[in-house]
């Protein structure tokens, strides 16, 4: 039987091409896809996860989640991936609707009627956090929880400590993080150097001369001046696909380890940062007072350090093809 995935997404552009890479999948089922606020407003990223389903021939239910974060003012990312999130390209709406039962409650039954199912992030942990607050005893129902999100012992890409995903609904990632999912935390660090598409491999991608692949390369037309402005690194990093590249062959992942993992949530200074205990530190004696509470919780995530980049490639052009 194939593995089931249920992808909770602020759908983007990158975001798009992580959905293409799962639903022109042969090896896994697409259940649902849930929307979420972030890199635009939730009923953009459903639009969008529509649009993308459509361009791949899948008739996956997109719901609606939601529009904000659990306690803070929506922070959208338009600077980076243009007002609609695909690059402003005036592509068509999409034939279908968004369901209409709301993302959190398609979450919760999603995964009670699949036990075992594979949960993908894409965005901000909003709908993931409420639904964990609705039924907590889903977390026990999920066989990987793989999320795009935080810049573990790096430099995040919204502030200097944090990363997108995390920072805009940090609440939301702690109640992810402390909820007993099986997380893979698939950091931003891993889009970047070498794992980023350089202008031969978008050459190579538009060779292919494919609609998904053109669609690929042109939605990220502003993400890839973005990430130059950002960075100062050419190319299209794309770290949502990274994402779905691990949840699809986790064997694509080089190093890797499981430790405890927190987000910092009150600081000014780094507020969304993801705490990685990679030293097993914070079982010390010395700071068992402060850190103890927690650890009991068995706040644990593997941490993906590395993968092989070769391999991400190649599986991104399969999906292209």
């Amino acid at each position: 039987m194939k593995p089931l995935f249920l992808i909770d997404t602020d759908t983007a552009s990158d975001d798009a091409v992580a959905l293409i890479m799962a639903l022109r999948s042969p090896s896994v089922s697409v259940l649902a896809i849930t929307a979420v606020a972030g890199n635009v407003a939730v009923q953009q990223a459903a639009r969008n996860a529509l649009y993308t389903s459509e361009l791949c021939g899948a008739h996956v239910p997109v719901f609606l989640g939601a529009e904000k974060p659990l306690q803070r003012e929506h922070q959208s990312a338009h600077w980076f991936h243009g007002r609609d999130g695909l690059g402003d390209h005036g592509y068509p709406a999409p034939r279908r609707a968004p369901e209409k039962q709301h993302a959190v409650g398609a979450i919760v039954a999603t995964i009670e009627a699949n036990p075992g199912l594979v949960l993908v992030t894409l965005g901000p942990l909003t709908n993931v956090a409420l639904a964990l607050q609705h039924k907590p005893e889903i977390s026990t129902k999920v066989s990987r929880c793989v999320i795009m999100g935080g810049a573990p012992c790096c430099e995040g890409n919204v502030t200097p400590a944090a990363e997108y995903n995390i920072w805009c609904d940090t609440e939301a990632a702690r109640i992810v993080l402390r909820s007993g999912l099986p997380v893979e935390l698939v950091g931003w660090h891993l889009c970047r150097g070498e794992a980023a598409l350089k202008l031969d491999d978008i050459e190579g991608v538009l060779s292919l001369d494919t609609p998904v692949a053109r669609f690929a390369i042109e939605c990220n037309s502003r993400a890839q001046e973005a990430y130059f402005e950002q960075t100062g690194e050419h190319g299209i990093s794309l770290p949502d696909p990274v994402a779905m590249s691990v949840a699809l062959d986790p064997t694509i992942v080089t190093e890797q380890t499981q430790n405890y993992v927190d987000v910092e949530t009150s600081s000014e200074l780094t507020r969304g940062m993801t705490v990685v205990d990679r030293l097993d530190v914070a079982g010390n004696e010395r700071n068992r007072a402060v850190w103890a509470p927690v650890l009991e919780k068995d706040v644990q995530a593997k941490v993906v350090w590395t993968i092989d980049n070769a391999r991400w490639k190649k599986a991104l052009f399969n999906a292209l093809r």
